[in-house]
């Protein structure tokens, strides 16, 4: 009897919970499929766009391979490998032959390179944006663990994730098997850009100013005989004209002035 009224208190709970739910929907927002795994071949796990540009990486998790993209999507925009062949494994080296192990995360700087938390391989790697792989922490010890320090003696836990803060310069990782957040510091090239590149848009500013300048000295030459033609004769100065219809101090014009000698 004592267990038939819990009961019917327990379901009156949750009846009354589920009553008194409160949900909020606001319109306005439409949902559309602009990438198709089953038409293109991949499994998207994660997708992060590229910094300044409109090309997207998308990671394929069960392929361990990466893919780019770029907007605007569609069911039938052009998927291209950008790295991993395919096959799950470690391999540095050239992107395209590279070999990740069903990575779940990566992120990416403001230079755009992506680095990849190869949770399987126990390690951190980069794929810079010139196309090569490298591991820039874990590596050494082939093991897990917590272990601070030089980036390529350091040890994660069997489950992490990635971070880029761009104000620090740094990559932060989530160590959820180890219940930490740690900190990687990046070299000062992966986040600033470089000094070739500030030139380059100084060239190309004084550049532009100068063929302005000459487009519009082209053009004023170009027009001067045509004004010419048009109105007959050249007008004579300004200030011939002014002397001879200026009168003198003594009443007469330069004119009379003249005659007088």
């Amino acid at each position: 009897m004592a267990w038939g009224i819990s009961s019917l208190f327990l379901f009156l709970f949750v009846v009354f919970n589920l009553v008194s739910a409160k949900f909020v929907l606001e319109d306005g927002y439409e949902v559309t499929t602009v990438v198709d795994g089953h038409k293109s071949g991949l499994n998207p796990h994660v997708i992060h766009a590229l910094p300044g540009s409109s090309n997207l990486i998308i990671l394929d998790y069960s392929g361990s391979t990466f893919y780019t993209t770029s907007f605007p999507l569609s069911v039938d925009s052009v998927i291209n490998r950008f790295a991993g062949d395919g096959i799950p494994g470690y391999l540095d080296g050239k992107a395209a032959n590279s070999r990740f192990s069903k990575p779940r995360s990566f992120t990416v700087d403001a230079k755009g390179n992506v680095y990849v938390a190869d949770k399987s391989n126990k390690v951190i790697r980069k794929i810079s944006s010139s196309g090569y792989v490298t591991t820039i922490a874990g590596g050494i010890s082939n093991e897990y663990g917590h272990r601070d320090g030089p980036a390529q003696n350091a040890t994660f836990s069997n489950d992490f994730d990635i971070t880029f803060v761009p104000q620090r310069c740094c990559l932060l990782v989530s160590d959820h098997g180890n219940e930490r957040v740690r900190q990687i510091n990046l070299k000062e090239e992966d986040c600033l850009e470089s000094s070739h590149s500030n030139l380059g848009t100084y060239s190309l500013w004084s550049i532009g100013i100068a063929l302005s300048c000459v487009l519009g000295v082209a053009i004023g030459f170009a027009v001067r005989p045509y004004i010419i033609r048009h109105t007959g004769r050249s007008e004579p100065p300004l200030i011939d004209h002014d002397m001879e219809a200026s009168p003198n101090q003594i009443g007469g014009t330069s004119s009379d002035l003249l005659l007088l000698h």
